[in-house]
């Protein structure tokens, strides 16, 4: 991962923010992408300490696509190339179908499906043009199945399995790699909870999704991780 440089949305919290210590780790270049900046420079401090060569912070609501235009020129201004980006950036809201708003169904899918899909088309030209790149989205066990209480969530997630899928197909013959994370219920702040509540007490930690992406991201070359499932011990499913 030494000098690869590494594009993570939704970094400023949680498991964005534990991805980016995982590379950052391996000395890998960092850029650091959310809406807050005052989290994110909390972030960047963090992501120096653990050892990155160079980190850049860039305030970005991916769901407008003139703001993810500003974020690809920053970045290639700066480092010239994208070599992983981990699309992390995500939002839900969970209660049954007749009481879901219709801006609260519009943001899920601006954020997890729009957003997602204009931060993986703004790196590819230049993926393609570098005849490698990887793509890590971190999407949810609820992309292929369902809850009660959770269908424009899952719906999002359907989506993003989808779109991975068939862009795979596209993009895997010109050296370019594309994984989904799927995790199970996972301790973050995640929907307005609370990180590190007793009752998340044996879920999966934020740290155990980012090992999961560096292995993805950590494979030799002709070596393809198409999707990782992960849930704790305690959810049935």
């Amino acid at each position: 991962m030494e000098d690869k440089v590494v594009m993570i949305t939704g970094a400023s919290r949680g498991i964005g923010e534990a991805v980016a210590l995982e590379f950052a780790k391996r000395k890998a270049k960092i850029v650091l992408v959310a809406r807050t900046p005052e989290d994110l420079e909390r972030v960047r401090g963090r992501v120096l300490d653990a050892g990155a060569e160079d980190v850049l912070t860039i305030t970005t609501d991916i769901s407008k696509e003139e703001e993810v235009e500003v974020m690809l020129d920053v970045t290639l201004s700066r480092f010239g190339r994208v070599d992983i980006l981990v699309n992390n950036a995500g939002v839900g809201y969970f209660k049954p179908v007749v009481d879901t708003t219709l801006s609260e169904w519009q943001t899920m899918f601006d954020v997890n499906v729009t957003g997602l899909f204009l931060c993986t088309r703004g790196v590819l030209p230049k993926m393609l043009e570098q005849g490698s790149g990887h793509i890590i989205n971190i999407s949810s066990d609820v992309g292929r199945r369902t809850i009660a209480g959770g269908a424009g969530y899952c719906a999002t997630k359907f989506a993003v399995q989808a779109f991975a899928d068939a862009l795979r197909k596209e993009v895997q013959r010109q050296g370019i790699k594309v994984t989904n994370i799927l995790p199970g219920m996972t301790d973050t702040y995640f929907a307005n909870s609370e990180q590190g509540a007793e009752h998340k007490r044996d879920w999966l930690k934020a740290e155990d999704i980012a090992r999961a992406v560096l292995y993805a991201a950590s494979q030799p070359p002709g070596v393809l991780v198409d999707d990782i499932t992960l849930h704790p011990m305690v959810q049935e499913y």
